[in-house]
């Protein structure tokens, strides 16, 4: 089923940070930015809550919610878009990250004030909610993996935030690098996902099938093929074993587990917000 609200969802914090960066700066006025910033990520809050909760939203029905933007990669037999999904799991993600990251937003106006970095905190911030969105409701792995990269960028940028200090320069650098290290397992993943689908006789990288535009699920690709059990051997091999174990990696160093969790405390260093979207609300929930 399509959709065209649903890339609000994702642009409505962008814009936000655009405001704030571009007309923000120059005003400096809290009120002005702070109202850009809660509202942007409100209206996403508010979309999501209704395309999740409507009588044929993605909480009631078990086909999801597409919205194909445009084609952003075609070679041969590959295709990778810009297009968004969501079904029960995404749609229901998407309503944790916007209700708590506008909350989070709001408690932000009053801690943050009189920063001198006011507008650039909340750029940052709003940035942050569109590439954690992006993650959570794009349909293929590619364009999950720029969300993915985009909330380590955000991560980076908010941990720093005080650019006078510097063990907050520290600490950015650290889970920057840390991050580095999880993402090149990740993309492992996504490439040996798909030779696996192309060498089956697929090349598609999708979460989910849609016969309209001639798409096949990588997943159902892959449930068709002999599961290849877990031993070292496999995970060396090229198989679905391999792709699973890789993919872990990006996750364990987005969520802090061992051995990459070593980011995670010195994260502290951004001002309280950032620890409570980080931490609680987006990143590190994102490994799960």
């Amino acid at each position: 089923m399509e959709n065209n609200l649903l890339s609000l969802i994702i642009f409505a914090p962008l814009a936000g940070a655009a405001i704030n960066w571009l007309i923000g700066r120059r005003l400096r006025s809290e009120k002005f930015i702070g109202l850009v910033a809660c509202a942007s990520v409100g209206i996403s809050t508010i979309i999501a809550f209704y395309l999740a909760f409507k009588s044929d939203g993605a909480l009631h029905s078990t086909q999801p919610i597409f919205n194909h933007l445009w084609t952003w990669i075609q070679v041969g037999k590959f295709r990778a878009d810009f297009g968004l999904a969501m079904d029960r799991l995404s749609g229901t993600y998407a309503l944790f990250v916007t209700f708590v990251g506008f909350l989070i937003h709001v408690f932000a106006v009053g801690y943050m004030h009189e920063d001198s970095g006011f507008y650039r905190f909340f750029a940052f911030l709003n940035l942050f909610m569109f590439s954690m969105l992006t993650l959570v409701l794009a349909d293929n792995f590619l364009l999950m993996f720029v969300g993915w990269e985009g909330v380590g960028l955000c991560s980076y940028l908010l941990i720093g935030f005080y650019i006078d200090r510097q063990e907050a320069g520290d600490a950015a650098k650290k889970a920057f690098v840390t991050n580095r290290v999880g993402d090149w397992g990740f993309v492992l993943g996504i490439m040996l996902i798909f030779f696996i689908t192309s060498a089956a006789g697929s090349a598609s990288i999708s979460f989910f099938d849609q016969p309209a535009r001639g798409i096949t699920s990588a997943f159902n690709v892959i449930a068709a093929l002999p599961i290849d059990g877990f031993a070292w051997k496999t995970i060396f091999a090229g198989g679905i074993t391999s792709a699973a174990v890789l993919l872990f990696v990006g996750a364990a160093g987005k969520s802090a587990q061992i051995p990459l969790y070593v980011w995670l405390p010195d994260a502290m260093a951004g001002p309280t917000p950032v620890s409570a979207l980080i931490h609680a609300a987006t990143m590190v929930t994102a490994g799960v």
